[in-house]
């Protein structure tokens, strides 16, 4: 895997995410540079210039106490402020695994002052004990502040860094938030759009977005233009085809029996189907509104028509039903298409139907020839016949089945898939759509 996809593996999918990200990591970044940086020097030049001033302080506590003696020192040492310990020091260091100023203050003390054999720095009276073992004479602990060696509270400048970008960041956060809320709302109003379904929007947000909301208007109003001479030009053409039809049927019940006459009659019937279907394929947005509706009702209302008409249907649904919001009437279109479809190039058919959380999957399989997985996506192209996956000669089928049932399926912000059916042997045609 290249750097690049893992790295994007790890990203967050969002803009809100993404953003998010961009904000945050430069402000972790830049924390981290400080603490660093600016904290570890500062910090580490101020304990080694502290700890000098006390290694001195302690070279001339022990150079009194060899040329004048016990009291001298200890006369010294408290002028100084540094106590004479009773207690026994062990040797070695003691500090907490965080205290970083006191590798610096064990360094400089060793190297300034001689006979130091032990530290300890974890005393919680915030004290210092330094056990000295001199050449001469028995051995000795020292006691300080701790503020002699190393600055009293470095957290502070810490505290106030983190306290200061968690502060900043949630104000970066509101105002992102604001930013990206009409992105949010465009990116709504797109996919409802792309759904068939109406949403208000009123452009909003920086110059960028309202710019980008303006041209989406604009694209809205000019499809929905474009649909609606579509469909008083469709009506038109209607209309006009079907007087001249109308007068071949009355001039077709006047002719004698005949061959000829059966031939016009189909080519009449057959022009007629053609009409209808072609009317159904390009006026299917404006079957009907969302709403609430039963697809197990649905289902058996379908397999009922088809049953009626002399197809053998299976029926496969749930024992409760529930309402999925949809087009009842486009739905039911596309899955009489696909029994019709089923029935023509199989000689039974099964239909079942699956709710899910977030959606609602019709099933339609048949025990026909079925198609090859090479020619699925032709078969959902409009006017597509697949001669040799299908036998024309079964039906007068003109190619829009599947078509409208794929269109009416993206109208919902589902898919229509075709594959092979396991139980059956033929096609089989998942229609699903959301919740």
């Amino acid at each position: 895997m290249k750097l690049s996809q893992w790295i994007k593996k790890f990203l967050p999918r969002g803009l809100y995410g993404r953003a998010a990200l961009i904000l945050i990591v430069p402000v972790v970044t830049i924390q981290l540079v400080v603490s660093s940086v600016f904290l570890q020097r500062h910090f580490e030049d101020v304990t080694q210039q502290l700890t000098n001033a006390l290694s001195l302080d302690l070279n001339l506590i022990l150079q009194t106490w060899d040329a004048e003696g016990e009291d001298a020192a200890r006369a010294i040492a408290e002028q100084l402020d540094i106590g004479i310990d009773e207690r026994i020091a062990e040797p070695g260091e003691n500090r907490w695994f965080y205290d970083l100023s006191g590798v610096v203050v064990q360094d400089v003390l060793e190297a300034r002052v001689s006979g130091v054999m032990g530290l300890d720095l974890a005393s919680e009276d915030r004290e210092i004990a330094i056990l000295v073992e001199p050449d001469t004479r028995d051995p000795v602990v020292f006691s300080a502040a701790r503020r002699r060696v190393s600055a009293a509270a470095p957290h502070q400048l810490l505290v106030i860094m983190v306290a200061t970008g968690v502060l900043m960041t949630l104000v970066a956060f509101v105002f992102l938030r604001n930013q990206l809320r009409p992105i949010r709302r465009l990116a709504g109003a797109a996919e409802a759009f792309g759904k068939g379904q109406p949403a208000e929007y009123r452009p909003s947000g920086a110059l960028e977005v309202r710019s980008a909301g303006r041209a989406f208007l604009e694209m809205r109003a000019r499809i929905e233009g474009h649909l609606e001479q579509r469909t008083l030009m469709l009506s038109g053409v209607s209309h006009d085809l079907r007087t001249p039809l109308t007068r071949m049927r009355l001039a077709l019940g006047m002719m004698e029996p005949g061959p000829d006459r059966d031939d016009l009659a189909r080519d009449v019937d057959e022009m007629e189907a053609l009409l209808n279907t072609f009317l159904d394929f390009v006026r299917g947005e404006a079957l009907d509104d969302p709403e609430p509706a039963d697809p197990v009702a649905l289902a058996r209302k379908v397999v009922d028509a088809a049953r009626r008409g002399g197809g053998e249907v299976a029926l496969s649904v749930p024992a409760d039903g529930a309402d999925v919001p949809m087009r009842p009437m486009a739905v039911q279109r596309a899955l009489t298409n696909l029994v019709s479809n089923a029935l023509r190039y199989g000689k039974t058919a099964q239909v079942s139907v699956a709710l899910y959380d977030r959606a609602v999957r019709f099933s339609v399989e048949d025990d026909g020839p079925g198609i090859p997985e090479h020619r699925r996506a032709d078969a959902m192209r409009p006017f597509t016949r697949l001669d040799a996956a299908r036998n024309q000669n079964l039906g007068s089928g003109v190619g829009l089945g599947l078509a409208i049932a794929n269109d009416i399926a993206q109208r919902h912000g589902g898919s229509l898939r075709l594959s092979e059916s396991t139980t059956m042997g033929g096609l089989r045609a998942d229609l699903t759509l959301p919740r």
